[in-house]
């Protein structure tokens, strides 16, 4: 499978990829039209030349800008809508490029980036985290279409939800983008002055932004929608494309039946469900084979958490626990601790929890203070974890310790990979030197959330990962792109849940006369839902594919966090709207799943810290 280029031209991708043959290259002074004509170009405005960064040049052969599109032809589809899209990204393009350097110089002090200025222009510097996504995210929707154009599965649906992506982003981009329910960041944030503003738009964002998602379009999409299809994925993979059909019957059969029933009586997942995912090789779906495991990529990983999630996000996440265990010995560990606990992580014969946070310290880990001392052959561990996910019921512990308090922040911690019997619903935690209490929550059940004691607790010397002390951080830090990737894939499954269960609703439910879906108000929700819904999934897919080619993405998986958590929030939220009342009542689904989604923007990096890491990597790179 091949796979797309980066986003073009994002400022934070400096090394520019070859041009492929008779590729035409945007310049920031070419009108469309005149490549190559030997046409004096009329005036346009004067933008930052693309040349250190990768422009639409770098896309495969597939995505070459054509004057000419062989695109299908539909009523509300805007003529050459491919053309148009790549037109108007470049622009929206060029303008983060103009709001980089402007926040740049914002924080900077003396060539530097400035600490008290990156939080004094917090505003600027998170909105430049979510204008860079928006703008990948536009970049990801049109290498989503130019793979489907190229195999003839580019139809009226993938066109309008390409066109109504552009539309309602480039609106907000340039009218003010929501960071939150309650903040807006515009251009003049970014010291954009309202007389520079119309040189950072074109003749193409504007045919975009009028056109491009109005309440034709809205009813239309909708319509197509109507029988459950939402869109091509662009799957080109046949495996991809088998192992999603076999999860989603899995989730339909096994989990769908059930999981509302879990979360009313505040249940753990059914071990008989754990053990047939185990079976399926859920626990094992990135372990390299030569551990045991299936030895797949991150994008099977999106593909299979998506669809899990999709049935219940109890399940869903149920993977992540061994993902990062898995990621961290895969990664940090001894050639011995990755022989002993990856075979064992893979088959689902032990089940791993990651006992990272603590009371007090929330995103903060440079001030943790569980200690780990050395006893002999054994560490002694004394503190407190807090929001441990699946304490009780697991086998294993990544726990992260401070080995040596003399060490300041990160320096001083260690990760250890404890050991401890597995509890019961009588005693949860019968190991020596630990104790628990379950933490009650609104949504985001099945597994059970626990504050955790430790007071003498032993862990063998050997159970240190790496063998080295001091790297328990770093060993951290590089899971952190994986577990992104996985947590967007999960809210991308959620989002995806919540448009369905508001679409059912809306064509049961009768109101004067006529399906709620009849009216405009819902079926304009629900049009949005599906087009959100598929941005999010492909900027995911394109951070899974960035990891699979083993490049740096923690920006990539920063934004596709962000954005996809956000997108499952307000789909639950327009779900639960369109039911009224009776998605208050918590025998409907939706109220489940408005309080699953809410979760997301808060775990694996709140969205301010998302935004926050997001921006730091654009500024830096």
């Amino acid at each position: 499978m091949s796979r797309p280029s980066a986003p073009a031209g994002a400022p934070w991708k400096t090394a520019a990829r070859a041009n492929p043959p008779n590729a035409q290259v945007f310049r920031p002074n070419q009108t469309p039209g005149t490549e190559g004509s030997g046409e004096a170009p009329p005036p346009q405005p004067s933008l930052p030349p693309p040349s250190s960064f990768r422009d639409v040049s770098s896309m495969s052969a597939a995505t070459k800008v054509k004057a000419s599109s062989s695109q299908p032809v539909f009523p509300l589809v805007l003529q050459d809508l491919l053309y148009t899209c790549e037109r108007a990204y470049q622009t929206a393009n060029q303008t983060l490029i103009v709001i980089r350097e402007n926040v740049t110089k914002m924080v900077s002090v003396n060539g530097k980036l400035d600490a008290e200025a990156l939080e004094q222009h917090q505003y600027a510097v998170h909105g430049l985290a979510w204008f860079a996504t928006y703008v990948t995210a536009l970049s990801c929707m049109l290498e989503w279409a130019r793979r489907l154009e190229a195999t003839d599965r580019l139809g009226e649906l993938e066109c309008l939800i390409l066109q109504a992506s552009y539309s309602e982003y480039l609106h907000q981009i340039y009218g003010g983008l929501p960071m939150s329910q309650s903040e807006f960041v515009r251009l003049a944030d970014f010291g954009i002055e309202v007389r520079e503003r119309h040189l950072l738009q074109s003749p193409y964002t504007t045919l975009l932004r009028e056109h491009g998602f109005t309440e034709a379009v809205k009813a239309r999409l909708a319509e197509l929608a109507q029988d459950g299809h939402f869109g091509d994925l662009g799957l080109d993979d046949e495996t991809l494309v088998l192992v999603r059909d076999q999860f989603r019957r899995f989730a339909e059969e096994q989990v769908m039946p059930h999981c509302h029933g879990w979360h009313l009586r505040d249940e753990l997942i059914p071990l008989e469900v754990v053990e047939q995912m185990a079976e399926l090789g859920v626990f094992g779906l990135t372990v390299p084979e030569a551990y045991g495991g299936l030895g797949m990529g991150k994008m099977a990983m999106c593909v299979v958490t998506e669809e899990l999630s999709r049935g219940y996000i109890g399940v869903g996440s149920l993977g992540t626990r061994s993902e990062i265990a898995a990621e961290l010995i895969r990664l940090g560990g001894t050639e011995e601790q990755k022989q002993h606990y990856l075979p064992l992580l893979a088959t689902g014969q032990i089940l791993p929890t990651a006992v990272f946070t603590e009371p007090n310290t929330g995103s903060d880990l440079a001030s943790l203070r569980t200690r780990a001392v050395r006893d002999g052959e054994d560490y002694v561990v004394t503190g407190s974890k807090t929001w441990i996910t699946h304490a009780a019921r697991s086998d294993l512990m990544t726990l992260l310790v401070r080995t040596n308090p003399d060490e300041p922040g990160y320096k001083g911690l260690s990760m250890l990979l404890a050991e401890k019997p597995r509890g019961t619903e009588a005693e949860p935690f019968p190991a020596e030197g630990m104790t628990g209490g379950e933490i009650k929550v609104l949504g985001y059940r099945g597994m059970k959330e626990y504050e955790l004691g430790f007071d003498g607790f032993r862990v063998p010397a050997s159970a240190l990962l790496g063998g080295v002390e001091g790297q328990g951080f770093k060993q951290l830090m590089a899971t952190f792109e994986s577990a992104r990737i996985q947590t967007a894939a999960r809210a991308v499954g959620v989002a995806q849940s919540a448009l369905e269960t508001g679409l059912r609703y809306a064509q049961e439910r009768q109101q004067f006369g006529k399906a709620l879906f009849a009216f405009p108000r819902v079926h304009g929700k629900l049009a949005w839902m599906v087009v959100e819904t598929m941005v999010a999934r492909q900027l995911t897919y394109f951070a899974g594919r960035e990891k699979d080619s083993d490049l740096r993405c923690d920006i990539e998986a920063g934004m596709a966090k962000l954005l996809a958590a956000r997108v499952a929030w307000s789909n639950a939220d327009n779900a639960l709207q369109i039911h009224g009342g009776n998605g208050y009542a918590e025998e409907y689904t939706i109220s489940r799943l408005l309080c699953d989604a809410r979760i997301l923007n808060i775990f694996e990096g709140a969205a301010e810290i998302q935004a926050q890491v997001v921006a730091r990597g654009i500024l830096t790179r």
